[in-house]
């Protein structure tokens, strides 16, 4: 009589657990999928920010700030540390502009904002590697800025305000 809770318990969680994974065969892959396409607009808009807002808060916090406080120089107090920081987030920045083009695609609005900007987001491919060896330019850091205010502005557009959110060092190495 004293278990009977703990085996209640026990056996709630595997049920839910199975139900949450699809069962066995059922080919669901557990992760939400929208019912209707106003949904996965809805939910495509929301993943565009989101995805955009990083890229737009690791490019300020671990590239520009410290581009413009001079830390990048040769010579100055924390370079080292700073160019490894600024490489990840500009790999980590890259990864997140074309995850948030490919979310722009399942809405109609926003891919068409956004389809311009896609060889200006390639661009930036290398600019992690450059941050990392310390041969970025002044043209890499105003092109990398110019991007995320595209970015930024081909959202505002069409109702999908993107807010710069600042990762983690954590996040930026994939951790």
């Amino acid at each position: 009589m004293r278990h009977r809770p703990a085996v209640f318990c026990c056996g709630l969680v595997v049920v839910l657990t199975t139900a949450a994974c699809g069962g066995s065969g059922s080919g669901a892959s557990g992760t939400a999928t929208p019912s209707t396409s106003v949904q996965a607009q809805k939910y495509a808009k929301a993943r565009f920010v989101a995805n955009a807002g990083l890229a737009a808060g690791a490019t300020y916090q671990w590239i520009i700030k410290p581009y413009r406080a001079g830390t990048f120089k040769q010579g100055a107090e924390g370079r080292k540390l700073a160019l490894v920081k600024a490489g990840l987030a500009g790999t980590f920045a890259y990864n997140r502009l074309r995850a948030a083009v490919n979310n722009a695609k399942a809405d109609p609005l926003l891919s068409k904002a956004v389809a311009p900007l896609t060889a200006g987001i390639d661009s930036l491919k290398e600019l992690g590697s450059k941050l990392r060896k310390g041969q970025a330019s002044d043209a890499d850091i105003a092109s990398a800025q110019n991007v995320i205010q595209d970015v930024k502005d081909a959202g505002q557009s069409v109702g999908a305000t993107v807010k710069e959110q600042v990762p983690s060092v954590g996040q930026l190495s994939g951790g």
